[in-house]
């Protein structure tokens, strides 16, 4: 007895030392996704605040976290109440700062690799895991998005449940789990609150695993047996976003020209998707406030369609039953590009719109999916051979391992091992570079000096109140109103100057972000009143006070000249706008206010009972630079 004890316990021990030993491709491929993350991280380091963040951070700072006017606001087009409280408390723990949005950017990001590594190792065997996850890592399709904190808010969260979710539907079909549906649903729902494009993840997570299924000639209904938990989890929770997204947001689709949609989907597609696939683009174009766009030369787009033809004979040469593979990925390709169609697509849209890939950005998830299920499929006779392939077999967490997927690992041939190495190089080389020419290109903006400069400013005399105005153009263009307006983007900065309708000291920050001395570019004026030594009368009652021509609906700003008998107030309007109210001191006085409307003249009426106010002629125009 003491014999076989002695002799079992150095096996036990080996065995022991076995469960625990990390496998030399999950090394290499843990090495890669931190080579992958350090890089995004220098990439976020660079980076800096852009367009739709600064509504974000005006909106953390107008509104309390915990609101539906917050949560639950359309952000065009967008129900995204996860992103909006990401964006509150990066606010909140350091207001109009980069670094936690950047850290949140790389967090994201480092979630999102792993979650598509987990459902990799899932579906095929080890080595050849490699292929499709440098792909995901280091493809360019996913920088845009990435680098762009308010996209980033959006995209991230959807690639990691797209991966995950599909993990664990191939999981739930092989252990019959009921965890992994519970898992799969919540995820989901997390996602759902990020970004609406999420409401593909469950079916996304459905194709992967009828796809693998069928690639082993098993039907497509055992998926829909086997996962029967998962995807009725699923259709509850979908049903109720639905209701959420059609009483909260507006709809927005519209159907351009058939030039239009076929020029956007070549953009897309050809000008931007595929160079992807090979290292692309290389080059990025810029034009300030627009985000970059790819840019390829027209060799690089030629071959990025050379590759997908060749990959697609290959493998409907060499794998059984991959057409549908081929099939349900660039289905969700032209999905995606449909949905940039509809939504983002008007008159004077700019072809260039879909080259910034970040309406493609999930695509990698999927396709990165598409290619395992193709490397995964069973290899046509004669040239199967004795090699493991993972098969998903209901009762096991594993997977079953036959003949049928060639040997990728350190001891297969060199020639098996030659080629794809020499093609990843050049892959990874091809994305660094790409990634090098887009951070050159994201880094040009102007909205970092600006913040400084408005910064400083606008604590420099926080007593003297400042004129609301728009920010300028080449920070956030007109369209963006409210959004663009000073008191809004600088709603969070601490100590701040009074940012209001009205001020006795005409100041403007400049498009340098710097605080500048103003003067009032007048193209009417409200025309003096009819009572000698006073003017025009102010009592509690709207009195009109005639324009010497009409305005056009605008953000008017009025130079109120007035004597007031004591300090109070006076509300003015145009017609067909709301009352601004504008503070006045005793005697003679100068106030700019801005007045939204436009009509034939103003409206004014006192604001404070007992004061006295008389009103003089007063230009209305705009503020410009003195």
């Amino acid at each position: 007895m003491a014999v076989i004890v002695a002799a079992a316990a150095p096996a036990a021990g080996a065995a022991e030392r076995a469960r625990w030993r990390v496998p030399p491709v999950l090394v290499v491929a843990l090495l890669l996704v931190a080579v992958q993350v350090a890089v995004r991280a220098v990439v976020a380091g660079r980076g800096y605040f852009y367009w739709d963040d600064l509504i974000l951070i005006g909106r953390s700072g107008t509104h309390p976290l915990l609101s539906a006017e917050f949560l639950g606001y359309d952000h065009d087009g967008h129900l995204m109440p996860g992103a909006f409280a990401v964006a509150h408390l990066s606010t909140d723990l350091a207001p109009l700062r980069w670094w936690p949005a950047a850290a949140s950017l790389v967090l994201g990001q480092a979630i999102a690799s792993l979650a598509v590594l987990r459902v990799l190792w899932l579906l095929l065997p080890r080595w050849a895991v490699l292929g499709p996850l440098t792909f995901f890592l280091f493809t360019p399709l996913t920088l845009p998005a990435f680098a762009w904190w308010a996209a980033g808010l959006n995209s991230l969260p959807l690639q990691a449940a797209l991966a995950w979710v599909a993990g664990d539907a191939v999981r739930l079909v092989r252990s019959g789990e009921r965890r992994y549906a519970v898992s799969g649903v919540a995820v989901t729902v997390l996602a759902l609150l990020f970004f609406e494009k999420a409401v593909l993840v469950p079916f996304v997570a459905l194709v992967t695993v009828v796809l693998a299924l069928r690639s082993e000639g098993t039907p497509a209904r055992s998926a829909l047996r086997r996962g029967a938990l998962l995807w009725q989890g699923s259709a509850v929770v979908l049903a109720v976003w639905a209701v959420a997204y059609a009483v909260l947001v507006r709809d927005r689709f519209a159907m351009p020209r058939a030039d239009m949609v076929l020029e956007l989907a070549n953009h897309g597609v050809s000008w931007g998707v595929l160079p992807t696939l090979v290292g692309g683009p290389w080059r990025w174009e810029r034009w300030n406030p627009s985000p970059p766009w790819a840019d390829p030369p027209l060799a690089l787009v030629v071959l990025g369609w050379l590759v997908v033809a060749a990959a697609l004979v290959w493998s409907l040469r060499t794998r059984y039953r991959t057409g549908w593979v081929w099939v349900a990925a660039a289905g969700y390709v032209a999905a995606s590009t449909a949905a940039m169609i509809v939504t983002r697509s008007g008159d004077e849209t700019a072809y260039e719109l879909a080259r910034t890939l970040r309406y493609h950005t999930d695509s990698a998830v999927v396709l990165a999916i598409a290619a395992a299920l193709v490397l995964a499929a069973p290899r046509r006779a004669p040239e199967a051979a004795a090699a493991p392939h993972r098969r998903i077999d209901a009762g096991t967490s594993t997977g079953h391992v036959d003949s049928a997927t060639p040997h990728v690992g350190p001891a297969a041939p060199l020639r098996h091992r030659a080629l794809p190495a020499l093609a990843a190089a050049l892959f990874i080389a091809g994305s660094l570079w790409s990634t090098a020419t887009f951070t050159r290109a994201w880094v040009d903006n102007p909205t970092r000096a600006y913040l400084t400069n408005a910064e400083a400013a606008l604590t420099a005399r926080p007593a003297v109140p400042l004129l609301d105005q728009a920010v300028s153009v080449w920070v956030l263009l007109p369209v963006a109103h409210p959004h663009n307006m000073t008191g809004h983007v600088f709603a969070a900065l601490p100590g701040h100057t009074e940012i209001g309708p009205a001020t006795t000291e005409l100041r403007i920050l400049d498009d340098s972000g710097r605080l500048v001395p103003a003067d009032l570019f007048a193209v009417r004026h409200a025309l003096p009143g009819p009572i000698p030594g006073c003017g025009t009368l102010l009592t509690d009652r709207a009195t009109p006070i005639p324009a010497d021509g009409p305005l056009i609906p605008a953000e008017w700003t009025v130079q109120l000249n007035y004597f007031a008998s004591a300090p109070g107030a006076v509300e003015l309007r145009f017609p067909d706008g709301p009352f601004v109210r504008v503070p006045v001191d005793r005697g003679p006085g100068t106030v700019y206010a801005r007045v939204p409307g436009g009509g034939d003249g103003l409206e004014a009426r006192s604001g404070t009972p007992g004061t006295t106010v008389c009103v003089g002629g007063s230009p209305i125009g705009g503020v410009v630079p003195g």
